[in-house]
């Protein structure tokens, strides 16, 4: 069995925001921004891995959601425990100064953690934890 990653999601809560984050402070490319009731879901992914995206998308779009878990999603994005992603880097010093020279909100800056990674951690405009793997 031959499988890939070919994409995942995290919520949004504002678009545009996020268009600046990943677009511009991480340096993904956008692939496709669609439009629909009002809500947006735009799919970026890293330069020279089209095989790779990450679709945000509206926590709240599936309509099976009840109010009640609508509202639980919402504070669990508030507080950044609902969305999570790992990337990785050859550079973690380098990408850390330029995220956070871009304002983005810093959770933890580069450590070397007990479990042997060195990492660091910031939040993207919704609240969803990305963190920053040193590999290589």
């Amino acid at each position: 069995m031959n499988l890939t990653i070919h994409a995942t999601f995290l919520p949004h809560d504002d678009p545009e925001a996020s268009l600046v984050f990943y677009r511009d402070t991480l340096g993904f490319e956008v692939r496709n921004d669609v439009g629909y009731g009002g809500m947006r879901w735009i799919t970026v992914g890293p330069a020279g891995q089209p095989g790779t995206s990450i679709v945000l998308h509206p926590p709240a779009a599936d309509p099976g959601i009840t109010e009640e878990e609508r509202r639980v999603i919402a504070e669990m994005m508030a507080k950044g425990t609902y969305g999570i992603l790992t990337l990785a880097t050859d550079d973690l010093d380098g990408t850390f100064d330029r995220l956070q020279a871009g304002d983005a909100e810093v959770v933890q800056e580069p450590t070397d953690q007990p479990y042997g990674v060195r990492d660091c951690a910031f939040r993207d405009p919704s609240g969803n934890l990305i963190r920053i793997n040193q590999v290589g």
